[in-house]
């Protein structure tokens, strides 16, 4: 069995996106002859919080724990609602103050390659002794925060252990990166860093083929691609809502907000008697400023339904109960690559999937190609709007609903099986 470190910032008792993938492998590692020892901070200052989610943990799995410096506390004794904003990434685009400014200012200039830069020299020495007792076989890293990769480059080179470095997202092509007011000298370290890392790194992980190919620009170390995925939960069907409800489950930025989907929803409550009577917003987890504006701006706030972060067990069941799910992302090119996790386990709940996104978006390949939902530009509307009263004659006659997909290939489990594979190939 191989014995592999596994360096992650997300860790149980964290909540979000960013501890689901790593959480996931761990659980399933040791039915392929891998046994995963976590390493993690001690003290990290976590904006969402899903303690629930250590239960999914194998018993008797080693984690060791080392402290770590956060300076966002620090930050929040001057500014405790922009300090929070920034740390959620939910980064406000309109009507920045000269406080806002700063902040992001000093996030994007002074803490290179992120907040948790300070916790690489003491893991390094950390992780110097533990390796005198546990030998690891490979080491792993996986973020963001990208410094994470900052402590496999170090021990890559003082311990000579063969190394993954997993990203869960791009580092500097990454939509918000062009929003921390980057001057020219951070802008270049960023690029030499990640450059570093890429080319230093056996294996490069990566979610996306789209991030694979930039990645090929920068090097030519191996890159694998093996996408975010669905877990257990989904086996058994939930009643659906008794209203038309749209429901999106995960944080809302301020820059994934289609003005052109508020527009014609506006349209149909106004229109449509029916319509109205039955319609209903459900948005789960963190939503910016700019959003909430624009929904009472088209007249949608007495529709929508907020929740604040739900335990994961819970948004799954939320996604099985809704009539349709709704997957937004950026309108950039920079975000083309971008899968979000939850695209996953919106398929694995079979409920029709609204996607929003932008052109050549990968996410939205995915959606069309398994027959899932829609998927729409920023621009569009007229065929959206036909769509979405199609979806809703079709919930009035109890018919909405979508074929069952092929996605065995994206079950955890079976992801799981394509990691093991390479951490036993010879190239490791």
């Amino acid at each position: 069995m191989r014995k592999v470190l596994i360096i992650t910032y997300y860790w149980p008792p964290a909540g979000g996106p960013g501890v689901q993938r790593w959480l996931k492998f761990v659980k399933y590692l040791r039915e392929f002859e891998v046994e995963p020892v976590i390493f993690t901070p001690s003290n990290a200052d976590y904006p969402i919080q899903d303690p629930a989610l250590a239960k999914e943990l194998p018993e008797g799995i080693r984690v060791y724990r080392h402290t770590i410096f956060e300076p966002y506390r620090i930050a929040r004794l001057f500014s405790r609602k922009q300090t929070e904003v920034i740390r959620t990434g939910i980064i406000p685009t309109e009507r920045q103050s000269l406080k806002d400014r700063l902040l992001l200012w000093i996030r994007g200039n002074l803490f290179i390659p992120d907040a948790r830069k300070f916790w690489v020299k003491p893991s390094v020495r950390f992780l110097r002794n533990i390796n005198e007792n546990e030998h690891f076989d490979a080491l792993i890293t996986t973020g963001p925060p990208h410094s994470v990769h900052l402590i496999g480059l170090k021990l890559k080179k003082q311990l000579s252990i063969p190394w993954i470095a997993d990203f869960r997202d791009p580092w500097t092509s990454i939509g918000y990166h062009k929003q921390l007011k980057l001057g020219s000298v951070a802008r270049r370290k960023h690029l030499s860093l990640e450059r570093q890392v890429l080319n230093s790194a056996d294996e490069l992980l990566v979610t996306s083929r789209t991030t694979k190919e930039e990645f090929e620009n920068i090097t030519q170390q191996p890159i694998h691609v093996i996408t975010n995925g669905y877990d257990l939960g989904y086996e058994k069907d939930e009643p659906l809502d008794t209203q038309f409800t749209i429901s999106h489950i995960g944080s809302l930025l301020s820059k994934r907000n289609p003005a052109n989907l508020w527009r014609v929803l506006s349209e149909l409550v106004k229109e449509n008697p029916e319509f109205r009577d039955r319609f209903r917003l459900q948005l789960i987890g963190l939503v910016s400023e700019e959003v909430l504006n624009s929904l009472d701006n088209y007249g949608l706030k007495a529709y929508t339904h907020r929740l604040d972060y739900v335990s994961h067990e819970d948004a799954i069941d939320y996604q099985k109960k809704s009539q349709a799910l709704l997957l937004l992302e950026i309108d950039a090119k920079e975000t083309r690559g971008i899968i979000p996790g939850k695209l996953f386990e919106y398929l694995a709940a079979r409920r029709p999937i609204l996607a929003v996104g932008p052109q050549e978006w990968e996410a939205g390949e995915l959606v069309t190609t398994l027959g899932a939902g829609r998927v729409f530009g920023y621009k569009e509307e007229t065929e959206l709007k036909k769509v979405i009263l199609k979806w809703f004659q079709d919930y009035l006659r109890g018919t909405l609903r979508v074929k069952d997909a092929q996605i065995t290939q994206f079950s955890r489990r079976e992801l799981t099986r394509k990691l093991a594979e390479l951490l036993h190939g010879n190239r490791i």
